[in-house]
């Protein structure tokens, strides 16, 4: 990898159990780059973002991300490989009987924080990030859907991670609410952290233009 390469995929193929999804996948990603990943629903985009958090085991061509040699790592290694990301969901998967506080307080004592100032300092800073600051207090069902995802955008900002994986992020959202979730994502590029975006709403290409690959037919391909 290039000194600026955060991940990088050579010659992978994806499969799904004994099912190839993706073949041949080659890609490099640089250090504070937005990337948008689209094809349609089926063409492969999960099951990348899944092969990059080590979900799905890698099991022929090389793979780098985040430091760790996807072909080698082990299972205890895992843990370690996801602190340095954040994973966005389309469906959020917040913790739903208990207060956005409580959500990221889960998330930092579940990977290893123990101090409380420091988490106290950590959930106020991440909050604000994502201009959530006065709703710490309020439960999941009492936000909107765009204020739902900014939740998950700060759990997944709590562990300072190298990398963003963000699959789908606007798919249940409102074309109001999605524009501010893809200019936060932006925004989070240029403070020097990757952002990768799977979907497949290209309504805010023009607005928010950005290097593209699609997933098409069993492979990725530069747009």
């Amino acid at each position: 990898m290039t000194s600026d390469s955060i991940i990088r995929f050579d010659k992978v193929s994806v499969f799904q159990n004994e099912n190839l999804i993706l073949a041949n996948v080659s890609l490099e990603i640089s250090k504070g780059e937005f990337l948008y990943l689209i094809g349609k629903t089926g063409s492969g985009k999960s099951s990348l973002l899944k092969t990059m958090y080590a979900d799905l085991p890698l099991k022929t061509g090389k793979a780098e991300v985040a430091g760790f040699d996807l072909s080698k790592i082990r299972i205890r290694e895992v843990p370690y490989l996801r602190r340095k990301l954040g994973i966005v969901f389309q469906d959020f998967q917040l913790l739903t009987d208990r207060s956005v506080n409580e959500n990221l307080f889960f998330v930092m004592r579940s990977t290893g924080w123990k101090d409380n100032r420091q988490m106290q300092k950590r959930l106020l800073e991440v909050l604000a990030k994502v201009n959530l600051g006065n709703k710490g207090s309020k439960m999941p069902h009492q936000l909107s859907g765009g204020e739902q995802q900014r939740v998950a955008i700060a759990r997944a900002l709590v562990n300072d991670p190298e990398v963003i994986l963000a699959d789908e992020p606007t798919g249940n959202l409102d074309p109001e609410s999605s524009e501010g979730i893809i200019s936060l994502l932006m925004d989070i590029s240029k403070t020097g952290r990757a952002v990768v975006m799977a979907t497949h709403n290209y309504t805010f290409f023009d607005k928010y233009p950005a290097r593209t690959l699609i997933c098409e037919k069993g492979r990725v391909f530069p747009v």
